[in-house]
């Protein structure tokens, strides 16, 4: 399944195809490293920028053949981080980069600290990108990833950098044929492949994680406009929907924020979070949870606001009514003050 879903950049802007797995071992890296061998033999100038093929003899038999820009490690912590050499990348200026995790993370001392960032100065520079993502490291769907599979993921990628892909591939599988190449060491070793079907490559896990990554991808397509054809824009002359999500800085906020996300991306919608607190300011106590929950709205494209109200409810209430929101998501501790208060008044009350 493939997607135009974003509105291209100037021409001098190179262009972004992601491969989006529906799980680890979909399949993806081989999806990438595929259409860089048959761009490569089609005479289009292809360099392997990053690629991880965990010693996985069908992945190494995709990637020989194929110019690698030998990647620099690094030590951090007692082990080895590979990044990209992103220098010698922009120097050599091939046509295609194949970039591979886009989620990684760099070493301290980088020029970037996440590899998407680095795919940035590669698209920037005119280079065309292919790169690939898990659906268990979009940022939105982390604290649902950790329900599905107990682990929850150490990096992540902001979902608009991905929604504003040009293009998004989804390498889907089903459970029970990810289960078999699993069990027969395509994936893993073998111990690591017997707690993997032990753990969270259970036959319900896999089809809970393969149903979030076509709800994902179908809710960007509805919000992207490129699904409006002929030139007609629909949504033109209609306000756009707003889900506003209320914090109080507690343990919470980032669980909400990341619902609220899921939601409007569901309803092609415009995320916001704000704080209400009396004046003077928010409590010393929250203001670093708040920093944070900030930081994480912004990167879900969404944005943040401060209220100063000594009622602090109805400021909440007044605010969505003023953006027009249309869902008000609320922590436990807050739903019951706010519960008998209606949104809108009369039919449009709930």
């Amino acid at each position: 399944m493939s997607a135009d879903i974003s509105n291209r950049e100037p021409a001098t802007r190179g262009h972004l195809r992601i491969y989006l797995g529906c799980a680890p071992g979909a399949g993806a890296t081989c999806a990438l490293l595929r259409e860089g061998r048959l761009r490569a033999e089609h005479g289009t100038d292809v360099v392997v920028a990053s690629v991880e093929t965990h010693g996985r003899p069908g992945t190494e038999v995709l990637l020989a053949g194929l110019e690698v820009i030998s990647p620099p490690a690094v030590a951090y912590r007692g082990t080895a981080v590979e990044g990209i050499d992103l220098g010698a990348i922009l120097a050599r200026s091939p046509q295609v980069a194949l970039v591979d995790d886009l989620a990684h993370g760099n070493a301290p001392g980088a020029r970037h600290a996440t590899r998407w960032q680095e795919v940035e100065d590669l698209l920037a520079a005119g280079i065309d990108v292919i790169s690939t993502v898990s659906i268990a490291h979009l940022e939105s769907l982390s604290d649902v990833m950790a329900k599905i599979t107990g682990v929850t993921p150490r990096q992540t990628v902001p979902d608009p950098v991905v929604r504003a892909a040009d293009e998004v591939q989804l390498v889907d599988i089903a459970p029970e044929v990810l289960r078999d190449r699993m069990a027969r060491g395509h994936i893993y070793p073998p111990r690591q492949a017997a707690a993997a079907l032990g753990g969270w490559c259970q036959t319900g896990n896999l089809a809970a994680l393969r149903e979030l990554a076509l709800l994902w991808l179908a809710a960007t397509l509805a919000k992207s406009p490129q699904r409006h054809r002929g030139g007609h824009d629909l949504s033109r002359g209609q306000a756009r929907e707003r889900v506003v999500v209320a914090l109080s800085g507690g343990l919470d906020g980032e669980t909400l924020i990341r619902r609220a996300a899921r939601i409007a991306a569901r309803c092609g919608a415009d995320l916001m979070a704000v704080h209400a607190a009396p004046p003077g300011g928010p409590a010393a106590t929250v203001c670093a949870a708040l920093a944070d929950q900030r930081r994480l709205t912004e990167s879900l494209g969404g944005s943040y606001h401060q209220l100063a109200a000594g009622d602090i409810p109805t400021a909440l209430l007044a605010f969505a009514r003023a953006e027009n929101a249309t869902r008000l998501v609320l922590g436990a501790a807050r739903h019951t003050r706010l519960s008998s208060l209606p949104l809108w008044p009369g039919p449009r009350s709930g």
